[in-house]
């Protein structure tokens, strides 16, 4: 068996910058696959993407499939042969299928009777007649949202295709891709090397490249881009600001990477810092730089895809191309302060947030009662809070967030602040955002998440309410981004109020305009879901979760800290004996038909175990009771331990099924009991 590196790389034309790192790894993945289901070993297996090609690399692969032998299972010897012994029809079409006679089958004895069988040794298909195949197929299962066709070809792809190599160490695999005969030639950079050339072996191709000037791994042309920005920025004695996002994409945009450094004039820095990074970075591609204090510097670095010999003239290039961006950020932000932050409320009326739920004017009206109603419950300054929710979305309108729609909340910090409003006003007109996405900051201020929660309702309710639930994967309004939001803000600002009371606090504020009669419901279990989720996440067991949220906690405080309780208790504990007699509780109740009794008659104790089992639970009772005023679950879990005997020996001595129905309903009442004890702080039975 001979083993030798295979390289096959699709020249195209420029690919989609943001999708390109998703191709490689997709192309190598699915042809990966195709090693594997056509039984062909290899060592390693890397990928290549660059703007102009997709390329895979396996090393170690062996040219051919191993011989194996294969059995071939034919009819049954009942139908196999007729009464005098004669082979039959059936088997006669099976041996002259496989190109044998009948005797030379083997008979075989099964468990289901006698068999025709046939042992071959079917030989191992080659490389050059298994690559074409395998590759259409990973190919056919790539990532390609839109597939397009080019000249009057009939062949779709995500850009043209202008070129296929195919080789097996220093030999040309004859295949054809997209119309394409494969050949050895490739080319390098556009502009550097833009000529054909043979490639010699596989082995040789990044080296090749790099002599042509391409950087063909996408993971090395990151690393050095992502070096040479520190070390521009570190000669100029500033940082760039890092966005992995950002540097992905333009890693996708060039194959051989030039760092430069490039400047602007320095009355463009009066304009708020966001709003400049923003246009820089999304309308530009650029990295801009900060000084040590975080404050943007008028330089930026950005990446060239040559290597000019007057580079001069390309950084001039992009200094010219960059003014007039930040000159339009200058003076939407210069117009925009000549309006107050009040005046442009007005406007809001005219935008429509949702058909069914009114204007953003009418949504800002109810985030602002809603989030003064959450306040007045706290610490929160109810003034302050006020203010935030009512100016919260009055940057909507400004020129700077209609052109950058990115620096929403932002703006409307720095138009606050020209208003005069206190720092916490301007701070959390920014801040009622957050979180916007996994892992972000939350708001610094408890006003400000007031006003947070107060939105990420009214979201919620009103979504909810008009009955666009979230369904599998489609999520357009973000719902469980707000519920997740809304669950981290209301534990670190320790908001103990119900989440069922924050909900209908928001179903009064939208009227008549829900549909859902549900809505309720449907939120609470929709945000409790997403707790699971986020702990589950967290690596909490998904039974240790369900069985805090099997009590029915009011509020998000409270399970999360029954749910830190129950974790640690059974760290500390063994508890299964009162997870078993909690089960055994639990099935007992479910299975009676009758409706059991709120309360118990001591008077139809018939023996002391009944009597102890009602003192015990009495006890725990008070002690619960004092545990649960300071909210101390774990002592509440603690005391529950001592159900342990008594239980026991309630079990093993009295009949909870008693000929007497009123006796047979006291016990029942009396586990009734039991039973919401043990829910109090978890359903254990669940573990």
């Amino acid at each position: 068996m001979i083993k030798d590196t295979l390289l096959v790389e699709i020249g195209t034309e420029e690919l989609p910058p943001k999708a390109l790192k998703k191709l490689g790894t997709s192309f190598l993945n699915e042809f990966k696959a195709q090693l594997d289901k056509n039984d062909l070993g290899y060592e390693d297996a890397v990928y290549f993407a660059t703007p102009r090609r997709l390329a895979i690399q396996i090393k170690g692969l062996n040219d051919a499939q191993e011989d194996k032998q294969v059995e071939k299972k034919g009819p049954a010897y009942s139908a196999a042969f007729d009464d005098s012994g004669a082979p039959t029809k059936a088997a006669l079409g099976w041996a002259r299928g496989n190109g044998i006679d009948v005797s030379d089958a083997e008979i075989r004895e099964t468990p289901k009777g006698k068999w025709l069988y046939l042992s071959v040794l079917q030989k191992g298909k080659n490389i050059d007649s298994l690559l074409e195949s395998m590759l259409q197929s990973a190919l056919q299962r790539l990532p390609i949202p839109k597939l397009m066709r080019w000249g009057n070809s009939t062949h779709q792809f995500i850009r043209p295709v202008h070129n296929i190599c195919a080789l097996y160490g220093n030999k040309v695999l004859d295949i054809s891709l997209f119309g394409i005969k494969s050949d050895n030639r490739i080319t390098g950079h556009r502009f550097h090397s833009p000529v054909y050339e043979e490639l010699g072996h596989a082995d040789n191709y990044e080296e090749f490249l790099e002599a042509k000037n391409v950087v063909a791994s996408f993971e090395i042309r990151k690393q050095q881009i992502g070096s040479a920005l520190k070390e521009t920025a570190d000669s100029l004695e500033a940082s760039f600001v890092e966005d992995d996002e950002l540097l992905e994409e333009v890693t996708a945009l060039v194959e051989w990477p030039v760092v430069l450094a490039a400047e602007f004039e320095e009355k463009f820095l009066s304009v708020p810092k966001e709003a400049l990074i923003y246009t820089m970075k999304d309308d530009q591609r650029y990295f801009p730089l900060l000084d040590n204090e975080g404050n943007l510097v008028s330089k930026f670095l950005f990446v060239s895809n040559i290597e000019s010999q007057n580079p001069q003239m390309v950084i001039s290039g992009n200094e010219k191309v960059v003014r007039p961006r930040l000159a339009d950020a200058e003076f939407f932000f210069n117009t925009d302060k000549k309006m107050s932050s009040n005046k442009r409320l007005d406007s809001l009326k005219s935008i429509v947030f949702q058909k069914q739920l009114g204007t953003v004017y009418e949504r800002v009206e109810r985030i602002e009662k809603l989030a003064h109603f959450i306040a007045s419950n706290t610490d929160a300054n109810t003034q302050f809070t006020s203010d935030i929710a009512r100016l919260s979305k009055s940057d909507l309108v400004s020129n700077m967030v209609m052109e950058f729609p990115a620096v929403q909340g932002v703006m409307g910090k720095y138009y606050a602040k020209h208003d005069g409003y206190d720092a916490v006003v301007c701070d959390g007109i920014e801040e009622h955002y957050k979180p916007r996405f996994a892992g972000d900051d939350l708001p610094s201020s408890l006003e400000a998440a007031c006003v947070a929660i107060a939105d990420k309702l009214d979201l919620l309710v009103g979504i909810f309410g008009i009955g666009q639930l979230p369904k599998g994967d489609k999520d357009p309004f973000a719902l469980r981004r707000a519920a997740i939001g809304l669950i981290r803000i209301l534990l670190a600002n320790e908001v103990k109020m119900s989440l069922a009371d924050l909900v209908q606090e928001a179903i009064n504020n939208l009227a008549d305009a829900l549909t859902n009669k549900d809505v309720k419901q449907n939120v609470v279990d929709f945000v409790f879901s997403r707790f699971k989720t986020m702990n589950v996440d967290a690596g909490f067991d998904s039974r240790l979760v369900q069985s805090v949220l099997n009590t029915a906690p009011q509020s998000m405080l409270e399970a999360d800290a029954k749910l830190t309780a129950i974790a640690t208790f059974i760290k500390q504990n063994d508890i299964s004996s009162i997870v078993e007699l909690n089960k055994r509780v639990g099935n007992i109740l479910k299975k009676s038909d009758n409706e059991i009794a709120e309360t118990v008659d001591q008077s139809l104790f018939d023996n002391d175990f009944e009597k102890v089992l009602f003192e015990v639970s009495q006890r725990i009772q008070d002690e619960l009771n004092r545990y649960l005023v300071s909210s101390d679950y774990l002592s509440s879990l603690k005391s529950l331990e001592a159900f342990a005997e008594p239980l026991t020996a309630f079990f093993d001595n009295v009949m909870v099924n008693a000929d007497d129905p009123l006796v047979k309903g006291n016990r029942l009442a009396l586990l009734n009991v039991v039973r919401k004890l043990f829910l109090t702080c978890s359903d254990i039975s669940e573990i």
